[in-house]
């Protein structure tokens, strides 16, 4: 009694907590866009129950073709009740400009509830087909691949980024989707975002509202000025579209279509660089930077080593130029720089720093200067180049080996007496002379080619004789293309010899392709009983027919059984001898 006395208390307690929610009526429309030869589906619905006397609106201006057609859903889900009722009309405008639906009502619980008016822009007729209730029709009004570009005139290096939508209106569902062709972007740096799911959004196309996943995101950096286009991408849908056909519980039922979507060819007109103020040391780097020039020590040994780090960090086109290089004395000797990136990939940019580190390893005691770096690059928001410049950096080696200067002396030019163990000028002409002659005639080369033809046509006479005997023995021409024959289809099974599957099913399937090529039939689809009454019209002996079927019933059954490399080898030989009595007697 106490758990019945619960449960009951839990209903009540559930139903007050559904009636203290305030009722509403809800208005939606298939689009608030259309031409005026188009319809239009409006529907009304209730979340609460207890709802009668409901009345539509007068749809002044506009004709009613369809409906009211009511239908009623309720669910329970984890104690949430929910409740739904609809009523849907479809309504056709009759005149052009921008008309509104009125309000509906409906009274709950004796209280009237009154739904929001809703405008609705009609525009000159459009084409339609002679039936628009055409699948293939109603797919395309209501499902669009839109390539979203964030910025179409952009300066060269400076990064936008493409998005793929799918807008599917409230009228259809998607059930699949699969990428055909994918974009390519000629004359862009390029680098696809990773999207994270594809949750569903709500968003607006041509002025409707839409459901909508992005697909895929990718961010671009022009390289060059001009025309640069974005090729479409291509994509198979399937559609569910109403057929205009309800089921017991009212319903619609719909039908599913496959069809091929693509987005529009986009073109994006990069600008080029401004000419003025552009700094002699740009390196083309395009976005908003810090620079940085950092030593790790000043003061060291002779052939102790210290770092130089150069670092670029920011937001912008950080892979896509060098970074300035440093210059050091001669007593510095100084190696080729150690790269590192640390670049982030997002859909609002290239984020991150870029680190060049030198090793720089002083020869001699003494204080050596490193000069000052600069590093410029142009801001695209601020529409000018920009320069950063370090301050001079300092060495001091304190101890180390003395470096010796030394005086300049003069020198006066003398003339250069050549002898024959000494050096000599560089020479500016060249005279080749031949130091070895030899003839042709008479020579061993000579006298091979003169022999060549009377040795050769011996030979060609003797292998004519040969392949003329051979022409004319039939029945060894016979068994010759038979044995290539078999060999041909049985090359696949030959492979696979060892790995039972493969080698049984590649053995079925040569015999049964050399049938479909002797006989033009396929003998996949029919029993052994036909193919042996087909072989037996064809004359065949019994003898050879049983063999051939015989190898046909053990490819099957050999599959499910043990079978030995030995075996296979058998059986492979066996189909072999089948195939050359088949193609001598056919």
């Amino acid at each position: 009694m106490k758990l019945k006395f619960y449960i009951f208390l839990c209903i009540c307690i559930i139903s007050a907590a559904v009636t203290a929610q305030e009722a509403t009526l809800k208005t939606s429309i298939s689009k608030n866009k259309l031409g005026i030869n188009q319809r239009l589906r409006v529907e009304f619905s209730i979340d609460k129950q207890g709802g009668d006397n409901f009345t539509p609106p007068n749809f002044t201006n506009f004709k009613v073709v369809g409906g009211p057609s009511q239908s009623v859903s309720q669910s329970w889900i984890n104690g949430d009740v929910s409740f739904r009722q609809s009523y849907t009309y479809i309504v056709q405008p009759r005149k052009k400009g921008e008309l509104s639906i009125g309000s509906a009502t409906v009274k709950i619980n004796g209280k009237l509830i009154r739904s929001t008016p809703v405008k609705i822009i009609v525009l000159d007729a459009v084409d339609i087909p002679k039936n628009p209730n055409d699948p293939n029709y109603i797919a395309q009004q209501n499902i669009h691949l839109v390539a979203e570009i964030s910025k179409t005139r952009p300066y060269v290096g400076e990064g936008i980024y493409v998005e793929y939508r799918l807008y599917v209106s409230e009228n259809v569902s998607v059930y699949d989707t699969s990428v055909t062709e994918a974009p390519t972007y000629i004359g862009f740096w390029n680098q696809e975002i990773k999207i994270n799911g594809f949750p569903v959004k709500m968003g607006k196309y041509n002025g409707e509202n839409y459901r909508y996943i992005v697909l895929q995101k990718a961010l671009l950096i022009p390289t060059k000025t001009g025309k640069l286009s974005i090729d479409p991408m291509k994509m198979d849908i399937v559609i569910g579209v109403p057929s205009g056909r309800s089921d017991f519980f009212g319903n619609a039922i719909t039908k599913n279509v496959r069809r091929e979507f693509a987005s529009a060819k986009k073109i994006i007109n990069p600008k080029e660089l401004p000419l003025i103020g552009k700094p002699a040391n740009f390196a083309g780097a395009v976005g908003t930077f810090n620079f940085k020039v950092s030593l790790s020590k000043d003061i060291l040994k002779a052939n102790e080593t210290s770092q130089v780090k150069v670092a670029v960090s920011g937001k912008g086109n950080l892979k896509l130029f060098e970074l300035p290089a440093i210059e050091t004395p001669v007593e510095l000797e100084r190696y080729q720089p150690e790269r590192k990136e640390r670049v982030r990939v997002k859909s609002n940019g290239i984020s991150g720093a870029v680190t060049d580190t030198y090793t720089v390893v002083p020869q001699y005691k003494g204080k050596y200067k490193i000069p000052s770096v600069s590093f410029s690059y142009f801001n695209p928001k601020e529409r000018k180049y920009k320069t950063i410049a370090t301050e001079d950096f300092y060495v001091d080696v304190q101890e180390g080996k003395e470096l010796v200067q030394v005086d300049t002396i003069s020198f006066q030019k003398q003339t250069v007496v050549s002898t024959q163990k000494s050096f000599r000028y560089i020479a500016t002409k060249t005279q080749f002379i031949t130091l070895e002659k030899k003839d042709f005639f008479k020579s061993v080369l000579f006298y091979l080619l003169l022999l060549l033809p009377m040795v050769a046509i011996p030979i060609g006479i003797f292998i004519g004789k040969k392949n003329e005997e051979r022409n004319q023995d039939f029945v060894g021409n016979k068994l010759r293309k038979a044995q290539k024959l078999a060999k041909k289809y049985l090359s696949e099974a030959q492979k696979q010899l060892g790995k039972k599957e493969a080698f049984y099913e590649a053995l079925e399937r040569a015999l049964h392709n050399y049938l479909k090529a002797k006989l033009g039939i396929e003998t996949a689809d029919i029993s052994k009983e036909k193919i042996t009454e087909i072989l037996e019209d064809k004359k065949i002996e019994k003898r050879t027919i049983i063999q051939f079927i015989e190898v046909l019933k053990s490819s099957d059954f050999a599959r499910y059984t043990p079978y030995t490399a030995t075996q296979m080898k058998a059986e492979f030989e066996r189909a072999k001898e089948v195939i050359i009595q088949l193609d001598k007697q056919l």
